[in-house]
């Protein structure tokens, strides 16, 4: 076993236990998270085929639809009350996606390709996709599906570009941009779920404990995974709500989310936005500290989704149909927090995170340390709502432009239409029979005070006082 020196007791070498923080040796570790993470898949699949369970993911999609329609628990359960929740659903059917959505969930065709290669970033951003694989929820489809771990965004972009994965988990804003060409050779992206909800924080170096006030940040170096990425655009945001300039006051370097805690310890940035687990893993080492969690600027905010090329859904639609519906199952599940401690099991093994299940456990459970001495509990630091809101690009398009991501004029309803799968909604619904009012869901959203109409995209960006606009 390794040792080190005890700086109270410098003559006697203490030995080093497993890095989970088990009585065993690390040479035992991963065999005894291998068994553990067996045995909680099996748990989970044991429940996934309960008649509750089943019952549960039917109405999981109708459930995310009245929260994202009503977010305010009071005003949702004011709704359900005055109108019953049967009318209620047929009030949102006829305008929304839902029959849509559970009738892809459900139709079964010959499938056109069986064996599937899967791109992943190793953060809990995943835990759908991920899970799905030990669940046995693609193989329960007919899929034999590869999922593989993936060093960066832009090796997960170049891989998609070049049809080397069938699919991929992306940074929701990423199908956007290689869409439009920015950063790589255009190519039809599409996203088909939402992987999950909030998910990130903004995190600091001990050493600056005592600055928590952006205000006093002025060159601040700090980490983000990718340009075009949720935490990206949310970091600026924060920053310049705060008066400081993204581009001039701080800098902003693009650093693998698996290298951001290595860089933290050496002094190399003040401070990153990233994804979990890794804000929670620099408290486990000991060398940061979760300033504010990303659902405190937007709760309810995208990270990460799952999509794949608008070529491999045409080609091979009943495929992309059994993948939708083996995610969707994983998601419903993940959903469920009497769920998330033998999820952090799951996924916890090399293949997969090969994170520490104490650290994962705190991120999915919302019960976590925060690395200043406290102890705080907050259930949906981390959630699993699937829908692919339109009115979500439309932002992230906005933040694009912004920040001279893009230039000139942008169709952003064209565009968030094109890419964000729930646009299908009119051909689904109409082949169902359903009428509908409108065409796609544009809920508004709320973003640091401020709020955001998807319909009035320009008006906003003029009420920034820092961007980097022409």
């Amino acid at each position: 076993m390794s040792e080190f020196f005890d700086p109270y007791n410098a003559d006697r070498p203490l030995m080093l236990k497993c890095s989970c923080g088990r009585d065993h040796s690390p040479a035992d570790h991963h065999a005894a998270v291998a068994a553990d993470a067996a045995a909680a898949a099996a748990q989970l699949r044991a429940r996934s085929e309960t008649a509750e369970f089943e019952a549960y993911s039917q109405e999981f999609i109708e459930a995310t639809l009245v929260k994202a329609l009503f977010p305010q628990d009071q005003e949702r359960r004011m709704f359900l009350r005055a109108v019953g929740k049967k009318t209620a659903m047929a009030a949102i059917a006829s305008v929304l996606p839902m029959a849509s959505l559970q009738a892809m969930a459900q139709e079964k065709g010959p499938l056109e390709k069986t064996n599937l290669k899967i791109g992943f970033i190793p953060i809990t951003c995943a835990t759908p996709l991920i899970m799905a694989h030990p669940l046995g929820f693609y193989q329960k489809q007919g899929l034999n599906v590869e999922v593989t771990k993936t060093a960066g965004w832009a090796l997960v972009r170049d891989k998609m570009i070049n049809k080397e994965y069938d699919a991929s988990h992306f940074l929701s804003p990423m199908p956007l941009a290689i869409s439009m060409g920015l950063g790589a050779n255009a190519t039809p992206m599409n996203v088909a779920t939402i992987q999950n909800i909030n998910g990130q924080a903004i995190t600091l170096s001990l050493r600056h404990k005592d600055n928590r006030d952006p205000k006093n940040w002025k060159g601040f170096k700090f980490g983000v995974p990718f340009d075009y990425s949720m935490h990206n655009f949310l970091l600026r945001y924060y920053l310049a709500e705060s008066g400081l300039n993204p581009d001039t006051d701080v800098q902003i370097r693009v650093i693998p989310p698996a290298e951001m805690v290595a860089n933290l310890r050496a002094g190399n940035i003040d401070g990153f936005l990233g994804p979990d687990p890794f804000n929670q893993r620099a408290v486990f080492d000991e060398v940061g500290f979760i300033h504010v969690l990303t659902k405190d600027l937007w709760n309810g905010h995208p990270c990460c989704a799952f999509g794949t090329s608008t070529e491999f859904i045409q080609k091979n639609p009943n495929t992309f149909a059994a993948l939708y519906r083996a995610v969707l199952t994983a998601a419903a599940m993940a959903r469920q927090a009497g769920n998330r401690e033998l999820i952090a099991k799951v996924i916890s093994p090399a293949q997969y995170l090969n994170q520490p299940e104490a650290v994962l456990s705190q991120v999915l459970t919302g019960k976590f340390a925060d690395g200043l001495g406290k102890v705080v509990n907050v259930p949906d630091r981390a959630d699993f709502d699937p829908m692919p809101w339109q009115s979500m690009a439309v932002w992230m398009l906005t933040q694009m432009k912004r920040w001279g991501y893009i230039k000139g004029q942008v169709d952003y309803k064209q565009i968030a239409e094109k890419v964000f799968l729930i646009t299908d909604a009119r051909k689904h619904m109409k082949e169902l029979g359903q009428s509908f009012a409108v065409t796609t869901p544009y809920p508004k959203h709320k973003i640091m005070g401020k709020e955001f109409d998807p319909a009035k995209p320009e008006d906003y960006l003029k009420t920034f006082a820092i961007h980097k606009m022409g």
